[in-house]
């Protein structure tokens, strides 16, 4: 048996992760979480969940080793972006195989100023500055975007109307402006093989949206959008899975927005089409062979709220409880 650790249980993307490799025969389950109430954590049995440190901790990585150590983990799924780095940096000090894009990809994707520089020569990117003085001082059709250079979800995003507003926000390299793009936007979920192989693409839309998160929404087949973030992948260097987010442009061409090196939130619509990213995944991190490519299904999905009862007694203590929003 394969004994897996999925960190970021008690996110969307967590769950979506647990419940699809616990339909694994193969493959012996542990969740962690920074939160004692963390849903995923109850998925496993009691034996098999774990706390972990935050992400930002300077000792969390010593914490999954020690983890990987105690339990015999062979292969360890992050589902929460402030972990992917310090776990890739240390990937070969974790005994266990990290399932996560390297430490260069990670880096690349995270920074979405360094993603466009380095997707634009190859594909449709939004025209993307620092918010620096010369950055604002650039001859831009507004209306124009603002948001951070780091950060999942649409945390910090803002719409700017005009120069005035955009001279409003005091000069800062932590910001990005760029090019507001007026079309669709749409979601890829890509996994792509140890070559940067897409194997598949899998686009769907963003009918309704929470926090950043979708919770509606179908599976398209389009080509212009899977050769796109097929583009993208190679750009980067994936191999794994990642969520590469597109919006078309006033001309139709789907454009890049950012990229999430990690699974996402709504990745059961992706599974339920016929793809199963975290089993190809595993499959991959234990050097198994993949399909050379794989088709999905037209489908729609809502999601909605599930409650896990258990014993108040089986709930994990953490002194990080509430706060699972900030690093998972």
């Amino acid at each position: 048996m394969t004994r897996v650790l999925v960190t970021g249980a008690g996110g969307p993307a967590g769950v979506a992760v647990l419940r699809s490799l616990l339909r694994r025969p193969d493959v012996t389950v542990f969740a962690a979480d920074m939160d004692g109430w963390a849903s995923g954590l109850y998925l496993v049995p009691a034996g098999q969940r774990r706390l972990v440190e935050p992400g930002r901790s300077p000792s969390f990585v010593d914490g999954v080793v020690a983890l990987v150590a105690a339990d015999s983990i062979d292969v360890v799924f992050s589902t929460v972006d402030v972990e992917l780095p310090p776990l890739a940096a240390r990937r070969d000090e974790l005994g266990a195989v990290l399932a996560a894009p390297s430490l260069e990809t990670l880096e690349v994707t995270l920074d979405k100023f360094l993603l466009a520089e380095r997707c634009a020569p190859l594909l449709r990117t939004p025209e993307t500055a620092l918010h620096t003085e010369d950055g604002i001082a650039r001859d831009w059709e507004f209306p124009v975007i603002v948001k951070p250079r780091r950060g999942a979800g649409s945390r910090g995003v803002r719409v700017v109307a005009d120069r005035a507003g955009l001279q409003s926000i005091p000069a800062d390299d932590a910001l990005i402006i760029q090019e507001f793009l007026p079309g669709d936007e749409y979601s890829v979920d890509v996994f792509a093989d140890a070559r940067s192989h897409v194997i598949a693409a899998v686009p769907r839309t963003r009918t309704r949206v929470d926090s950043g998160v979708s919770i509606a929404g179908r599976t398209v087949h389009d080509e212009a959008l899977q050769s796109t973030a097929a583009a993208v992948a190679a750009a980067i260097g994936l191999s794994g899975v990642a969520n590469v987010q597109l919006r078309r442009d006033r001309a139709g061409i789907p454009a890049l927005l950012e990229v999430n090196p990690r699974f996402p939130g709504a990745l059961p619509l992706t599974i339920a089409a016929g793809v199963d990213m975290p089993s190809l995944a595993l499959d991959l991190a234990l050097g198994a062979d993949l399909p050379e490519s794989l088709d999905f299904a037209d489908l729609a999905n809502v999601r909605y709220l599930e409650d896990v009862f258990i014993d108040p007694a089986a709930v994990l203590v953490s002194e990080y409880a509430a706060h699972g929003d900030e690093d998972g």
